[in-house]
């Protein structure tokens, strides 16, 4: 392959993947997001790995509008945003997503950052957030974790919230049960 062949190549799954990206968010509505917030199924069906490591997600703030989606990078260390989003329409307050451990809590780049590990290889980061959460502490889903902050790629008033699974970056939407299943149309 020559080497303006290549590049061409890696621009195109790049589009690609922004496409799907924004697909997926243009298709998500609180309709398409399970109200239990269970994961289970939402992974067995998109595909996402062991359902066994799946346990009950919530959203980390509500109401919300998802401001900017997944976008998977090409290859490890490429360009992509490994998380979603979220501007908060409500109150500030930032819950946890899921049932776990605060691994990390504090300023990173003059950004809070609060990281739960959740077991099973899921770790969660919530940013910016200004939280009293020590590291060590267990901390059950839905609890109160702190306040979006500022600082960091997000805007004023919004979170990002990234999850990795065994520490690759996956979709959270795929915990939350927001990635609707795929539906193949006739042709023609």
């Amino acid at each position: 392959m020559t080497r303006s062949a290549g590049i061409i190549g890696r621009g195109a799954r790049a589009v690609a993947s922004c496409a799907l990206a924004l697909c997926l968010a243009a298709a998500w509505s609180p309709e398409t997001a399970r109200a239990d917030g269970r994961a289970d199924e939402a992974m067995a069906a998109a595909g996402g790995g062991p359902v066994s490591r799946a346990e009950r997600w919530l959203w980390p703030v509500q109401p919300f509008r998802l401001e900017r989606p997944f976008v998977a990078p090409p290859h490890e260390y490429g360009p992509g945003h490994r998380g979603i989003d979220l501007t908060v329409l409500g109150e500030n307050i930032v819950r946890v997503p899921a049932e776990g451990v605060v691994a990390f809590s504090g300023q990173v780049a003059g950004r809070g950052i609060l990281t739960i590990d959740h077991g099973g290889g899921l770790v969660s980061t919530l940013e910016p957030v200004d939280s009293a959460l020590l590291a060590g502490t267990p901390i059950a889903a839905g609890a109160e974790a702190g306040t979006v902050s500022t600082g960091g790629h997000t805007a004023l008033g919004a979170l990002h919230f990234g999850v990795r699974l065994d520490g690759s970056y996956i979709n959270p939407l795929v915990l939350l049960g927001g990635v609707p299943r795929a539906v193949l149309l006739t042709c023609c």
